[in-house]
């Protein structure tokens, strides 16, 4: 019975009926046997059609999958030989052994079969031999993106080419917005009548309307000093290649006082999709521009990346001391309502950062807050020692602790003040930064990316010759009970001259009068001369130095000390300093190796080169005229090479 239904191929629940209808039938034989025969002859049918209909139906599906497997095969072929994806079979020397019609159509004549894969990309056999499964590459105008089968040899060349092209589309239109400040508006056209403000302004207006029209930005004027520009990545790009040549067409604008230039600010944020975001992340880049001294472009992204162009020029001296007095108001308030109160500046501080402390220092003694200067004694230049050494014979020096100290003594209601610098990378004790809820900065350098998180107050004015002038301007609006001795000032007033060089540089009137001020609290000269004075022995260094210098471009002075050779970082600010007072000179760049075995690079410059520019790129900072930078893991000949080469880039560019 069984091979009976499996020669018919009937289905398993047909056999189960038919099973239990024969048992039935059995049981009606043998109760009324008429009943059975009438029964049997019923069954007997329904077996007879029920077979025929399956046979028919087998038939039918054979048929069809025939036809199908017909139909798949054709399809394989058709897959092949016709469609848009590349399909390629190698042999074990990574030659082409066969190659559908679809990637032969990209050989130049001919075919691709028997040449080596190398033919398509040089990184194709790379990737097949490191065993990686996906290499993308162009070939020609096409870009593909290649799945490697590597166990069959067997290679899918997939077209990404359209891909590309969206993505770089919609990379391109991707909103940008910049706001643009006129940096010294104010200062200008304040004693201008409506007659030559209204010329000024007109003649803003056109040069920006047309530089705008030219790249096609959206241009509008929101206020006085203020304009918001609309755009996409690829006029970004554009402008960038230009390097911001808007802001020397700004610059070159003729005032009723051609002492004093019209210059912008450009804060530009992109790589945001939401747009409230994107137009913080602008306002964050103008802030950053303005705190770095303005005439200049500052593109930030998302992830906070900051490029920087222009700033070519010394930031203008401000006229008025309304934000010393309101700062120096708010810095007493906070030390008042604080705990303690720790000052520290930059690691192997100078003259203006030690300065500064001092005259914050005596701030907060003055306001009744117990305070301390954070200071590492075995890391002091020549001449901030002798100040040391003078401090000893008064009651500063109780007041001079070591990092570890001021970790140990520190609270969440205590008050931390950063002097003479904003990078929390090289603070006396950068830890100190985490420790305490408020932390001020009082700086003159101009802003950098990296900057202390989250401050309290901050106080940078890049117009500033030295932080000691700033805080001597601070101290100028605290109350009368605040008397500085002989050797406070001295010490502010040495930070003011070793910063402009013997005021040689960066000096405003604003300097002149911080440092009469200090003069009239009794400041010596003749004892910042000695705190100042040079070694013979540094003066011997300095003179090797210079005979190993060389001329680069017409007028760039570079020293590069002997490999070996070390020289602490005053030698090398000095050694810079005497370079650029050579005729002919405008930028001195001094490369050698310090104590603790890094690379120090210090530059100088007369204003017509943005050496803050340079040093920035090889991870310092500065200002335009005074900047300087350390390196790590590299040789005296690398980081000559890669000076020579970002020096190539920021002048052939066009920053300078």
């Amino acid at each position: 019975m069984r091979d009976f239904f499996k020669k018919y191929d009937l289905s398993m629940h047909l056999i189960l009926i038919y099973l239990i209808a024969f048992i039935l039938l059995g049981f009606t034989w043998f109760l009324q046997w008429i009943l059975g025969i009438v029964m049997t002859i019923l069954l007997g049918l329904s077996l007879y059609f029920t077979i025929r209909q399956e046979q028919k139906e087998s038939v039918e599906q054979e048929k069809y999958i025939m036809t199908l497997s017909h139909r798949v095969k054709k399809v394989g072929e058709e897959a092949l030989l016709e469609m848009p994806v590349g399909i390629l079979l190698y042999n074990d020397h990574y030659e082409v052994d066969w190659i559908n019609p679809y990637l032969n159509q990209f050989a130049n004549e001919g075919t691709f079969v028997g040449d080596r894969l190398d033919v398509f990309s040089k990184t194709l056999i790379t990737a097949i031999k490191e065993n990686q499964s996906k290499v993308d590459f162009y070939l020609g105008e096409r870009h593909f993106n290649v799945l490697i089968k590597k166990e069959e040899r067997l290679l899918y060349f997939f077209d990404q080419t359209k891909q590309i092209e969206i993505q770089h589309d919609y990379h391109n239109i991707q909103p940008v917005i910049g706001i643009i400040f006129l940096d010294n508006y104010d200062e200008i056209t304040q004693a201008m009548d409506d007659t030559a403000k209204s010329q000024v302004n007109s003649n803003v207006t056109a040069i920006l309307n047309q530089w705008s029209s030219h790249f096609g930005i959206y241009l509008k004027r929101v206020s006085q000093d203020r304009f918001l520009a609309i755009f996409n990545r690829q006029i970004l790009v554009e402008l960038e290649k230009s390097k911001f040549e808007i802001l020397d067409e700004v610059r070159d604008l003729v005032s009723d006082n051609k002492n004093i230039p019209l210059t912008i600010s450009f804060g530009i944020g992109y790589q945001v999709d939401d747009l409230p975001e994107l137009g913080k992340l602008a306002q964050s880049s103008l802030d950053l521009a303005l705190g770095r001294g303005g005439d200049q472009v500052v593109i930030k992204d998302a992830e906070g990346k900051v490029r920087f162009f222009g700033g070519k020029t010394n930031p203008m001296e401000k006229r008025t001391r309304v934000r010393a007095r309101v700062i120096s108001n708010a810095l007493k308030q906070l030390m008042i309502e604080s705990e303690q109160l720790f000052i520290m500046g930059h690691k192997s501080p100078d003259m203006d950062s030690i300065g500064s402390a001092i005259g914050i220092l005596n701030m907060a003694l003055t306001n009744g807050v117990d305070a301390f200067i954070v200071i590492d004694e075995d890391d002091l230049e020549f001449g901030v020692e002798r100040l040391v050494t003078e401090l000893k014979e008064t009651d500063i020096w109780d007041r001079l602790i070591s990092p570890e100290q001021s970790l140990e003594m520190v609270t969440k209601d205590s008050l931390t003040i950063v002097v003479d610098t904003h990078r929390p990378s090289i603070v006396a004790e950068s830890k100190l930064l985490n420790k305490t809820d408020y932390v001020v900065v009082i700086d003159h350098h101009r802003r950098g990316e990296e900057f202390i998180d989250d401050p309290t107050l901050v106080y940078m004015e890049p117009y500033a010759s030295s932080t000691a002038e700033l805080v001597t301007e601070l101290i100028e609006y605290q109350s009368p009970a605040l008397k500085l001795s002989r050797l406070e000032a001295t010490a502010l007033l040495a930070g003011i001259v070793v910063d402009t060089k013997n005021f040689n540089f960066r000096t405003g009137s604003r300097t002149f009068d911080a440092a009469s001020y200090l003069r009239s609290k009794g400041a010596d000269t003749i004892l910042v001369q000695n705190f100042l004075k040079e070694d013979l022995d540094d003066f011997i260094k300095r003179s090797h130095l210079i005979e190993r210098t060389t001329i680069y471009q017409d007028n760039i002075a570079i020293a590069v000390a002997e490999p070996g050779q070390v020289f602490n970082a005053v030698v090398i600010a000095q050694t810079a300093d005497t370079l650029l007072s050579m005729r002919n000179v405008l930028a001195s760049f001094v490369i050698s190796e310090r104590s603790d075995n890094r690379i120090g690079i210090s530059a100088r410059s007369a204003g017509d080169i943005n050496v803050q520019l340079i040093m920035e790129q090889m991870g310092g900072g500065g200002h335009l005229s005074n900047a300087a930078t350390q390196l790590d893991d590299l040789t005296i000949q690398e980081a000559y090479q890669q000076l020579i080469e970002i020096i190539d880039q920021t002048i052939e560019g066009g920053n300078e």
